[in-house]
């Protein structure tokens, strides 16, 4: 009859609902990807409209189709001599395996000016307008030739939800500035509506029913490295409605950790994280929860020296966001001292008067009350 139904929980509908369902995705989504995979043309629009869209489509089909030549070839050049010193990096010092470099497909973009460029032009014949438009090249000043992007530095593909690439970053191997540097924003690669790592966790998202998010490309491999498969990256900006919504498919509790260094820049990252998510999470629509790592470490650095499952403790006692938020009021100050005393009070207002009027809000203020009290 062409259509399922569940006697268990009573979800039930035809095959596009079940595929929406099964893999959080929109209707949009689901039938372009099955368009995609069995060849069949979609017809949306008609008229000047639909060739628009054609054009769009067709475009974005070679941006995916330079980016996946430009990962195979950073994958090759890792294994070549050029890239041994890259190789001992990821082995010797990340701690990494073969498996995990290849599960990520790690590689390498050498040293030369224009590595990349000679071998996608030439060899594969892709035209510099596309290599410049998917990211790979950059305009000389002045117009004279184009040289590579990434130049000397450890290539991290990054992938679409579909598992399709559609950029990359890389780590520098010099100490060159930038430490890390990111594919530029085209018609397939939005920093706001992407997360590292997150074709390869939403299925352990959906199992644990939490999302663990951190700041680095490093973290969630050495997570998924330690089983820890439920982990993404926010590719260095502060997370969005639109990654919160993705998140948010896969997880039926809504439940996000969030995971960033322990310094003061991962300090303000989740800062402006929480600004980001805390209206949701105030309504009830998102369970919004925030790790810091004993000793300044970020996820990477604790599981070089602790086991998974100590990490896995530690997600399972982290604090709600506004818990976090009142012990950063209080970080550093001494309350015994009349000044820092009104510091407190002054902090504490400003981040309890964003509750709604509530039981939650009662909770709170009896909670600061009593710490307020211990310090005089």
């Amino acid at each position: 009859k062409q259509f399922y139904y569940c006697f268990s929980c009573g979800a039930g509908g035809n095959s596009i609902k079940f595929l929406m369902e099964f893999q959080r995705q929109n209707f949009a989504d689901v039938v372009l990807g099955l368009a995609r995979k069995y060849q069949l043309p979609v017809e949306t629009v008609e008229g000047p409209q639909q060739e628009r869209l054609k054009e769009q489509l067709s475009r974005r089909d070679r941006l995916y189709k330079v980016l996946s030549l430009a990962k195979g070839w950073f994958a090759d050049q890792l294994k070549s001599p050029k890239g041994t010193v890259a190789l001992n990096y990821l082995i010797h010092t990340r701690g990494y395996t073969q498996s995990t470099i290849e599960e990520f497909e790690l590689g390498f973009a050498p040293e030369g000016w224009d590595e990349i460029l000679k071998y996608l032009s030439h060899v594969e014949n892709i035209s510099l307008d596309l290599l410049e438009e998917a990211g790979l090249i950059i305009s000389r000043k002045g117009g004279q030739g184009f040289y590579d992007r990434f130049r000397n530095r450890i290539i991290i593909p990054i992938k679409d939800l579909q598992g399709r690439v559609i950029g990359f970053g890389g780590r520098t191997l010099d100490g060159s500035d930038p430490k890390y540097l990111n594919s530029p924003e085209t018609d397939v690669f939005q920093k706001g509506k992407h997360l590292f790592g997150l074709d390869k966790a939403s299925t352990a998202i959906r199992k644990s029913d939490r999302a663990v998010v951190v700041e680095g490309y490093f973290d969630v491999i050495a997570l998924h490295a330690a089983g820890i498969i439920n982990s993404v990256a926010s590719l260095g900006t502060a997370l969005s409605n639109n990654q919160i919504t993705q998140l948010c498919r896969c997880s039926d509790s809504k439940r996000i950790i969030l995971n960033f260094d322990a310094d003061k820049a991962g300090i303000r990252a989740a800062t402006r994280a929480i600004s980001e998510v805390e209206h949701l999470a105030m309504q009830g629509q998102v369970e919004l929860r925030v790790l810091q790592l004993p000793l300044g470490k970020d996820p990477d650095e604790y599981l070089k020296t602790n086991s998974a499952s100590s990490y896995k403790a530690l997600l399972d006692q982290s604090p709600l966001w506004v818990d976090w938020q009142i012990d950063q009021v209080f970080q550093d100050l001494d309350i015994s001292k009349a000044d820092h005393f009104q510091l407190a009070v002054s902090g504490l207002v400003q981040l309890l008067g964003k509750l709604p009027q509530s039981t939650l809000r009662s909770h709170y203020l009896q909670k600061v009350a009593e710490l307020l009290s211990g310090g005089q």
